[in-house]
């Protein structure tokens, strides 16, 4: 498949090429698929009231058919078209959080196919806040279904070039931009109960949730491999986020977990292996072995941990370990994120290798 690249680098969508934008967005009305950024990851888009051309989108991608899509709008009204009850919640979570990062779940009408919502009887929604994305689904005139743009079970792309390198060839056009601000896939929230259920973390926290809604519950799966469930929403089921290395968590008081990991990446050279470490910049010059620094704060790391796992794979790491991270606020996101990177494997910095 031939595609077509339109790089964009400027910030002030007033000066962007108005005549590229409705060239993609005639792509996606015919059913074609499209990548551009949104605020959180690329995204891998189609026309979500097509069938056939959300197909693409899993032909692309290599996804599960039982991996539900999120259905990208531009306006706030259009979530009336969609879904079939919009709650007293759902209309919070729009005036408070929207446009930006949280994704909805609510109970869909018969105008969204099955295809887009992975078999459920719910649809996916989330209005966007990254300029370019925005203009690309107003000009396009219908939802966009879009996930991340990647090959299914890989790292979620935040940089053009992740794209262009792995995705070229698989759509029809991508449009590369700016890196993504968040860096992590938006705040699913599950809102068809009464009680208003995280099904994915993301930068909007259970905290900012429950100062609006009240009670806000975790979906108890999160925590753990559930390669059976039945997925109410993109994330939750399948292996997901892995670079080619393997991916260890190193759990543990911070002097514990150095050494750890140090020992690790000992044992490993003497195997003839290559050790990468993940970890908060200003414990860098504690490690041995192939050192990214992901940030200094949890919102500096959330947005660099795809980035970092898509880089060991180019530095060619045989084995990736990274320090655990705080369970609360934005450290939930990165934690599950990791979890599933690493398929659920975790080392006690205190027991013996």
């Amino acid at each position: 498949m031939k595609t077509t690249i339109y790089e964009i680098n400027i910030d002030n969508i007033d000066e962007i090429d108005k005549q590229k934008i409705k060239e993609f967005a005639e792509l996606l009305r015919e059913g074609e698929t499209v990548i551009f950024p949104t605020e959180t990851v690329y995204g891998l888009g189609a026309n979500a009231l097509d069938e056939n051309a959300v197909s693409k989108i899993y032909e692309a991608k290599g996804r599960p058919s039982d991996n539900p899509l999120i259905v990208h709008i531009y306006d706030k009204r259009e979530i009336y078209d969609l879904a079939s009850e919009v709650t007293e919640n759902a209309k919070i979570v729009m005036e408070k959080f929207w446009p930006g990062p949280i994704t909805m779940i609510l109970k869909k009408k018969d105008i969204v196919p099955s295809r887009t919502s992975g078999g459920l009887d719910t649809v996916a929604i989330r209005m966007p806040s990254h300029k370019i994305a925005r203009e690309i689904i107003k000009e396009a005139g219908v939802p966009i279904a879009a996930p991340s743009a990647n090959i299914s079970g890989r790292p979620s792309p935040t940089k053009a070039k992740h794209v262009i390198d792995e995705m070229t060839g698989r759509v029809s056009g991508i449009l590369a931009a700016d890196d993504c601000n968040f860096g992590l896939e938006s705040t699913v929230i599950d809102l068809t109960s009464d009680i208003p259920m995280i099904l994915r973390p993301g930068s909007i926290t259970k905290e900012d949730l429950e100062k609006e809604l009240g009670q806000v519950e975790i979906d108890p799966s999160l925590n753990k491999k559930s390669d059976n469930i039945k997925a109410k929403a993109p994330g939750m089921k399948y292996t997901h986020y892995s670079p080619n290395a393997e991916v260890f968590i190193v759990s543990g008081d911070k002097k514990d977990v150095v050494n750890k990991i140090n020992n690790m990446v000992k044992l490993n050279k003497e195997a003839g292996l290559t050790s990468g470490v993940m970890c908060v910049n200003y414990r860098k010059e504690y490690y041995d072995g192939v050192v990214i620094g992901l940030g200094d704060t949890l919102e500096e790391v959330a947005s660099h941990l795809f980035d970092s796992l898509i880089e060991m794979d180019k530095l060619k790491v045989d084995k990736i370990y990274s320090e655990n991270f705080p369970t609360d606020g934005v450290g939930r996101a990165i934690m599950n994120r990791l979890l599933k990177s690493a398929g659920y494997k975790i080392i006690d910095a205190k027991k013996e290798c």
